[in-house]
């Protein structure tokens, strides 16, 4: 490892261990729906992130969803939204995690929601409640790692490049043809200058939204054009080539809100109420790598979320993969799913890990059947778009 890579890394886990990252999860969960069919039978797993998307597979009815996150942050966030949603009505629920300001928040936190949380979100939220404060100048999704480097490139569109009306014409454009002509001649050129491409290029900008260095690598090593080409097509893709009506993701971090008509499923009020009903109390929080809690816990899993995290053990951390594919075998129901991202075009890395099963050696990608036709169409789909590549896989075991 050179000492570049080690300084890198290192401001990574500084970033990650002391900070919320994730304000709102960024992993389209249309595209999970339909490859994961979760139905009444199954048990899910899914790393907690924001955890917009564990609420959205508990929607399904499973009969349990576990969230797993090693960040206690991301988890105090996913435990906040279940106690809104059992103490709240949903116009307040709404304006908590819809519009990402609470009126009173302080006080309502602390006579209201307080009460139903674990003891490790208490002491994150004592202190970081006023992230909600109607009266700040940023939303809750302008807050955290991520949210500031939203805020940023807001302030860069409003008072830099002056692209707000054109922003603002591509989010209620009707067709993408109309968003086409949009990006094409008003965004584009005027968005991708040169001190931009300086920025979106450095390692310290990918720390903010989540990206290791691990994974940069990869984006730089298997994308014709390098990493901030891959950028510049993701945008493309998003702004000119799918439909935006429904663009929840890129919306919130465009204004700083979703709206009723285009938010994650868990904030409509048909759902709330499904929630309030009984749906909350299948999603579980723990505090724990994948691995960790697959070993600490006598459950059996028939649906696994990875994310993307596997890009971060890809290289130095390899044997930590290969130990955590241990104890997903061994945790399996007969007929699993597993489904990961990658920020590289191909993670054939998760293949070569080796694990033990009937007392036999086996590499991973023996035990694994890839979709690969229905991954490539739902890919081209995803509303977030700065993926390499997705996977979806049966676990043999």
């Amino acid at each position: 490892m050179s000492l570049i890579e080690w300084a890198n890394g290192l401001a990574f886990k500084a970033v990650h261990s002391k900070n919320l990252v994730y304000n709102t999860c960024w992993e389209d969960p249309r595209l999970d729906r339909e490859a994961l069919n979760i139905n009444s039978d199954d048990s899910v797993l899914v790393i907690t992130s924001a955890g917009c998307n564990a609420l959205d597979y508990a929607l399904l009815g499973p009969k349990n969803v576990y969230a797993v996150d090693l960040n206690l942050r991301q988890n105090a966030l996913l435990e906040l939204k279940l106690a809104a949603i059992r103490k709240f009505q949903y116009e307040d629920f709404f304006d908590m995690f819809g519009r990402g300001r609470l009126k009173n928040a302080g006080k309502v936190y602390h006579d209201v929601l307080r009460s139903v949380l674990s003891q490790n979100s208490q002491k994150y939220w004592d202190k970081w409640i006023s992230l909600f404060d109607a009266d700040n100048r940023r939303s809750f999704y302008f807050r955290g790692s991520s949210g500031a480097f939203a805020w940023a490139m807001n302030y860069y569109v409003d008072r830099v490049a002056r692209l707000r009306p054109w922003v603002n014409e591509i989010l209620e454009a009707k067709t993408t043809s109309e968003q086409r002509e949009i990006y094409d001649n008003k965004l584009r050129d005027r968005f991708w200058t040169a001190p931009v491409r300086f920025i979106m290029n450095r390692d310290a900008t990918l720390s903010l939204v989540g990206v290791p260095p691990a994974q940069r690598k990869q984006v730089e090593t298997q994308y014709g054009g390098g990493l901030l080409k891959f950028l510049q097509d993701c945008l493309e893709s998003v702004f000119a080539r799918l439909p935006l009506h429904d663009n929840y993701f890129w919306r919130v971090y465009l204004t700083g809100a979703y709206s009723p008509d285009c938010c994650p499923e868990y904030l409509k009020p048909d759902n709330f109420q499904k929630f309030k009903e009984g749906l909350a109390d299948r999603v579980r929080v723990s505090t724990d790598s994948v691995q960790g809690f697959l070993e600490k816990n006598d459950v059996q899993v028939s649906k696994f979320v990875l994310l993307d995290h596997m890009d971060w053990l890809s290289s130095h951390l390899f044997p930590a993969l290969e130990s955590e594919w241990q104890a997903i075998v061994n945790r399996a129901a007969p007929q699993s799913k597993v489904i990961w991202r990658s920020g590289g075009l191909s993670a054939d890395f998760v293949d070569r890990a080796r694990v033990t099963l009937a007392g036999r050696s086996t590499s991973v990608g023996e035990l694994l059947a890839y979709d690969i036709e229905l991954a490539s169409r739902l890919h081209h789909q995803c509303r977030v778009h700065t993926y390499g590549s997705f996977y979806i896989a049966d676990l043999a075991v």
